[in-house]
């Protein structure tokens, strides 16, 4: 039996597209022939990317510059995409982590952090969820984190964050399971972007290569073809599960 994963024809949202794993994820959909509906937060960027998408041989992105912690902002982008005509795949990868223990946590962090990596993506999936709804179809997959499963010091208000992620995929898995609209979560490990060059040095990314059971970093690339899987019709069963990308990490 062959698997053929393909998106012609199909509108695929993904939120935080402009770099490391969403920019992936998107030119993976692009080059599957998705028509995309992309944000970043940049509004120079925004415009930037779309004046060179226009120009592009496919031209089938649209960007859209959101802040997230604006509710007025997330409001007008919700709004258009809850009058969308059809959405066939959401794909909730924005988020941010600030690092404190979690006696020293400030107020704007956590206030941040919520905002962005769980009101964000309840208030968009509800959005995306009633057009699913009314075509019989959609795949929803949010990008959680390893540190939704196990701890590490400074990460208690970003584990926070990602174990409401996975709260979101369950809850509503259960909601939209009988109008054919699948959600999953997608966790990656520790993944070379180019936030993570720039975070850490050489010898860090070493030392943490090493206590990865396979030996080194995902690449994007390879968090996206979880991604696509779950988001595509090939998945016509799975639902409310969480898949854990990090090369046996989470076990050691």
């Amino acid at each position: 039996m062959g698997m053929n994963i393909e998106f012609e024809g199909q509108v695929v949202v993904v939120t935080g597209a402009t770099r490391g794993i969403g920019k992936q994820i998107a030119a993976d959909f692009e080059e599957l022939g998705a028509r995309l509906i992309l944000t970043g937060t940049d509004p120079a960027e925004v415009e930037a990317l779309n004046s060179a998408s226009g120009h592009g041989s496919k031209g089938r992105r649209t960007y859209h510059a959101v802040d997230f912690r604006d509710a007025g902002s997330l409001r007008a982008f919700t709004d258009e995409l809850a009058g969308s005509e059809r959405i066939d795949v959401l794909v909730n990868n924005a988020g941010i982590n600030r690092l404190s223990p979690i006696d020293e946590a400030l107020d704007e962090d956590l206030r941040d952090i919520l905002a962005i990596n769980v009101e964000a993506p309840v208030l968009i999936t509800r959005a995306v969820s009633g057009v699913m709804k009314r075509r019989g179809y959609g795949r929803i997959v949010n990008i959680g984190s390893i540190w939704g499963s196990i701890g590490k010091p400074g990460r208690a208000v970003y584990s926070v964050s990602k174990h409401a992620v996975h709260g979101l995929t369950v809850g509503s898995a259960v909601d939209l399971a009988p109008h054919n609209v699948l959600v999953n979560t997608v966790s990656p490990g520790f993944v070379m972007t180019d936030l993570t060059r720039a975070n850490l040095s050489e010898q860090e990314r070493a030392d943490l290569a090493a206590q990865v059971p396979v030996g080194r970093f995902a690449e994007a690339a390879e968090i996206s073809k979880a991604v696509l899987f779950l988001a595509s019709a090939q998945n016509s069963y799975i639902t409310g599960q969480e898949l854990v990308v990090d090369g046996g990490f989470v076990h050691v």
